[in-house]
């Protein structure tokens, strides 16, 4: 989310508010935003601009460039960030079962990918298989017995929070 104002207006009160939140507040939190290229996406490099812890003000030259790539802006490797860790992405882009010809035959094909995130919160897909989705997962409890016809899309995420409490959600589609 963005914002911005008018140079033309005279009186619009950004210098004073700026002034406010730059000089009285000394203890202001690094932030990360996102660099634009003059449209409303985001540069595809992640190019990111954070304030120079150096100095209470902040001004154009205070500003330094930091690249981030695929990873978190802080160090997450700590067991306090295991949370992050614990984030498990299921994309059922399809899974079906059903019978043909006249031996009835089986067939079954199914596109699974699992997502997960890595040590300093990079995310990455790899395929997986409809016996890897977890018991939480609804609508392919049947298959693999005999061949009732299924059909199912879905996404699902599951999760462990601080306390190590499970949760999820999932959308079908």
């Amino acid at each position: 989310m963005g914002a911005s104002y008018q140079v033309d207006r005279p009186g619009n009160g950004f210098g004073r508010i700026y002034d406010i939140l730059s000089d009285e507040r000394k203890d202001l939190p690094l932030q990360s935003v996102p660099k634009m290229d003059r449209s409303i996406a985001p540069v595809i490099e992640n190019a990111i601009l954070r304030r120079n812890g150096s100095s209470g003000a902040m001004s154009k030259s205070d500003f330094a460039l930091r690249l981030i790539q695929d990873r978190a802006d802080i160090d997450i490797s700590g067991p306090e960030f295991n949370f992050v860790r614990s984030i498990r992405v299921f994309d059922v882009r399809y899974a079906r079962q059903h019978e043909s010809g006249r031996d009835g035959d089986c067939n079954r094909s199914a596109a699974i990918y699992l997502g997960t995130y890595g040590n300093q919160g990079g995310f990455l897909w790899t395929l997986s298989s409809p016996q890897a989705l977890p018991d939480a997962h609804l609508g392919l409890e049947r298959w693999g017995a005999n061949c009732p016809s299924i059909y199912h899309r879905s996404v699902f995420v599951e999760w462990r929070d601080y306390a190590d409490s499970y949760g999820f959600e999932q959308v079908n589609y």
